[in-house]
């Protein structure tokens, strides 16, 4: 056929890592340990041999570097992937025993409970291009219904779809190679002075290097130029994803200049009386996590902490409401980025946050009707009751209530990134990605994107009892080691 491109020789194959979710789990760590194509005439090429690890849930609808191999051109049928550790976790509220985090972990997955869904056939040519692995995370884990149930069945099943993607050179979404809230720490600086190695945060304190190089079009945040960058500074960014796996920064932030340790994660309750705070950390990175000790019921002082809003989306001095983040006004589930002198293990006294910073996040929801607002047209959008918003209303002693803590009012714009293919429109389910305030009660989002949504998760209901602050260890026959850890959490002095 004269429309098909010649297979000779080798392309360099950028692959970036991706996640489709809905709200339901908070954390999906896994090890990748090795992922291979095969060709239509049945030669393989390995992508990975090196295990790698990822925490998925953050990756919803975003995109992030992975790494570049060299593939012989020809067209791929198929792909296998193996996993080592896996572990998922969620959130939730239950009445008469408390704030809940629920981990269920693999020490090693079963290869037969691993699918890789190939977009087949494949055809690798060209110079380069991009390949997203996407872990479909309602079909990756089965678990209770209402988070934690004792002696309820659950499984990991890591389920990836590989696509290939083209990379350009100035990208406007995830789909063509953008990258958005790169979060890490300096590791390194050129000495050309334009290009520094960035320690990405992961949840169990280990981390992977991405080289970061700059240009005349990048934007600093909190800081002036690229000169005030140094090694051990923390930055939250966004760039373009380079052939090689490198980003050319769009815009790199310094939330606090001289923070040690960073947590990241959706904020889990605010206890009024104090003031503190608690967050599930899903990334967190700094000094003092040489333990790989994952924060989890630890409560924040945040009573001398300053206020921040991420500068990712440039246009809330548009917003038909008055955008504002602050200690009165924080809700949980919202997603931030806390920054501390110095973490401590203890409760007495609690650790003191230097700033808190309010961050984009996907929520998964329903349109239930729409209408113009200014140069925005607003959605009303309802969430399942398993997210965190309505999910963590409910505790008791919290600073702020929600009045209807299952809507939330998503404000589209001009500046939106539409990646939906289903039509946004009453009584569709999408994800959307941004910023989420708290506005007297009403939950607001200014949305960078839309993407399709995800169902209901998978879930098995099974009645039983809970047994406070007990880890539930069992071995399935022939099976993997599997682990659950309940933790409780009380704000107390």
């Amino acid at each position: 056929m004269s429309g098909t491109p010649p297979l000779s020789g080798n392309t360099e194959v950028t692959v970036a890592l991706t996640s489709t979710a809905n709200d339901q789990l908070s954390d999906f760590d896994m090890v990748l340990n090795s992922l291979t194509l095969t060709s239509q005439s049945g030669k393989t090429v390995t992508l990975l041999s090196t295990p790698q690890g990822f925490e998925f849930t953050q990756l919803n609808g975003k995109l992030a570097p992975g790494f570049t191999v060299t593939v012989p051109q020809d067209i791929y049928t198929s792909a296998t992937a193996t996993v080592g550790g896996a572990e998922f976790a969620c959130v939730t509220y239950i009445p008469d025993y408390g704030l809940t985090s629920a981990y269920y972990a693999y020490g090693y997955t079963p290869d037969a409970n691993v699918t890789v869904n190939l977009a087949s056939p494949m055809t690798i040519t060209g110079s380069n291009m991009g390949l997203a692995i996407n872990l479909q995370v309602l079909q990756s884990a089965t678990l209770p219904g209402n988070c934690w149930d004792q002696g309820a069945s659950w499984s990991i099943t890591p389920t990836f779809n590989v696509t290939p993607f083209v990379l350009s050179s100035q990208p406007t979404s995830p789909e063509n190679g953008k990258v958005l809230a790169l979060d890490g720490e300096i590791a390194a600086i050129a000495p050309s002075g334009d290009s520094f190695t960035l320690a990405v945060a992961e949840a169990d304190a280990t981390a992977d290097s991405v080289t970061v190089s700059t240009g005349n079009n990048t934007v600093y945040q909190g800081i002036g130029s690229f000169s005030a960058l140094t090694v051990g500074m923390f930055v939250d960014m966004d760039g373009a994803l380079q052939p090689d796996s490198s980003v050319l920064a769009s815009r790199i932030a310094v939330e606090y200049a001289s923070a040690v340790d960073v947590v990241i994660g959706p904020l889990t309750s605010v206890a009024a009386s104090e003031p503190a705070l608690s967050i599930m950390g899903r990334d967190q990175q700094g000094s003092d996590f040489a333990d790989s000790y994952l924060i989890g019921g630890q409560f924040f002082s945040f009573d001398s902490a300053i206020f921040q809003i991420s500068g990712q989306l440039t246009n809330l001095q548009s917003l038909p409401f008055v955008p504002s983040f602050n200690g009165s006004n924080m809700v949980a589930g919202q997603n931030l980025y806390l920054s501390s002198p110095a973490l401590t293990g203890g409760s007495n006294p609690y650790t003191e946050l230097d700033a808190i910073i309010l961050i984009p996040q996907t929520v998964n929801g329903t349109v239930t009707g729409s209408a113009p607002s200014g140069s925005f047209t607003d959605y009303s959008v309802s969430l399942q009751p398993y997210s965190l918003f309505p999910n963590l209303a409910v505790q008791p002693g919290q600073t702020t209530l929600l009045n209807n803590p299952s809507d939330v009012e998503v404000y589209v714009d001009s500046n939106t990134q539409l990646l939906n293919l289903q039509p946004l429109s009453e009584g569709g389910t999408f994800r959307f990605y941004g910023l989420v305030f708290n506005d007297n009660g009403t939950l607001r989002m200014d949305c960078a994107q839309v993407n399709d949504g995800v169902a209901a998760q998978q879930s098995i209901s099974q009645q039983g009892h809970l047994e406070t602050g007990v880890a539930q260890i069992r071995r399935e026959t022939g099976g993997p080691k599997q682990t659950v850890v309940v933790t409780r959490q009380h704000p107390q002095r």
